[in-house]
């Protein structure tokens, strides 16, 4: 695939002299056309910002932003108001639905800046979102999936070439997070291509590759299946329990003989072609012929071993579940899916726990030094979000 957007050392910054802020700090890096991109990081990372620039909603302090061949740091004001509103949808985490309008008229309303308004495509828009029968009704009418699917279909109208997501199922329940990824996925096999901020591990693994931001610039650049990602997090949960038995027993065998090792399917050249892939996006270093961590990867072992023995403390304690196998299973789904904000949650409502039910320790978080506690609502709140 050609190169369709390129960003070549752009830069955003806000104010002046020595109190200037950088929000975003010399990036650069291509999408192909028809490609999904996660945007990713922290708060205060740049990823908002990054996106305005993308969708050209706002313009950089320096470098040069090219999409299908154009710069856009070249066009006039209203050139570029023209060539935003021909080439890219958005849809935002706050929906920003017109609360007057209809959520057919919304639509439209999308339609009304691009050109002319024409109710049947609108309509046609609204139906590819599954809200037809929803169009006359009001914003303060439809439930939070609902308004954000309206939001897709007014993106979706003037048949953008790039659908820009910011953080859009941030406002939503579990089963509208199913719906609204199922549309932009649908989106993406159409061949749109996708940015999308999030912050949401689960959300990131659907993108065909994942930026994460750091302080305004690219920490680093992941380009693997959710497939491929499980099999990185079990070698290394594997690599981590193989060094905890070791602490235990020194004379242990190197190889990855750990309590999980029925469960891992990997034969001998598939572990060996794992590892150097760990090895070559620096997760993992091969010393003397031995697996050891990397910082990096050591940090992202330690966050798999934490969600998977938290999430047994919790199906054991919280949800009264016994059956050893029944735990061990949901746990090593868990461990794959849950954000880093649930995981501390979790934690806190267990109480912040020092080990699993088999004794194993369990890394502590930013939420156990902090020594966070959830109230009432949150707790409720919580184990609603997880029974779902």
């Amino acid at each position: 695939m050609s190169s369709f957007i390129e960003l070549i050392d752009v830069k955003k910054s806000y104010g002046s002299g020595s109190t200037a802020v950088r929000a975003v700090d010399g990036i650069s890096f291509t999408a192909s056309r028809g490609e999904w991109i996660a945007i990713m990081g922290p708060s205060g990372s740049g990823k908002t910002t990054l996106l305005n620039l993308l969708g050209c909603l706002d313009q950089a302090t320096s470098g040069a932003l090219l999409i299908d061949g154009t710069d856009t740091s070249q066009l006039r004001r209203h050139e570029l108001v023209r060539f935003r509103s021909e080439t890219v949808g958005f849809v935002f985490q706050q929906f920003h639905l017109v609360p007057h309008l209809t959520a057919l008229e919304n639509v439209m309303l999308a339609q009304f800046f691009h050109s002319m308004t024409d109710e049947s495509e609108a309509l046609r828009a609204l139906k590819q979102v599954g809200m037809e029968d929803r169009a006359s009704h009001l914003p303060s009418q439809l439930s939070g999936g609902e308004q954000q699917r309206v939001a897709i279909a007014r993106a979706l109208v003037n048949d953008p070439k790039i659908i820009l997501a910011d953080e859009p199922t941030g406002n939503l329940d579990a089963e509208n997070q199913r719906i609204v990824f199922r549309l932009l996925g649908e989106l993406h096999n159409q061949g749109r291509t996708i940015i999308m901020v999030t912050h949401d591990e689960n959300a990131g693994r659907l993108a065909d590759r994942r930026v994460n931001l750091d302080h305004g610039r690219i920490k680093e650049t992941l380009v693997f299946s959710a497939e491929e990602n499980q099999d990185f997090d079990e070698v290394l949960e594997h690599l981590w329990l193989r060094r905890e038995e070791e602490t235990v027993s020194p004379d242990a065998s190197a190889a990855p003989s750990t309590r999980h090792a029925e469960t891992m399917e990997f034969t001998d050249a598939q572990w060996r072609r794992l590892i150097a892939t760990l090895t070559g996006i620096g997760l993992v270093a091969v010393v003397d012929g031995r697996e050891q961590f990397t910082p990096a990867g050591e940090t992202r072992a330690r966050n798999v071993i934490r969600r998977h023995r938290l999430a047994e403390r919790l199906f054991m304690d919280v949800l009264s579940i016994r059956d050893e196998q029944e735990i061990e299973s949901s746990a090593c789904k868990f461990e794959h899916i849950l954000s880093p904000d649930v995981t501390d949650r979790i934690c806190t409502l267990l109480g912040h726990p020092g080990a699993c039910p088999h004794g194993s320790p369990i890394p502590v978080g930013v939420c156990c030094e902090e020594k966070r506690v959830l109230d009432p609502a949150g707790v409720a709140n919580l184990l609603s979000s997880i029974r779902k």
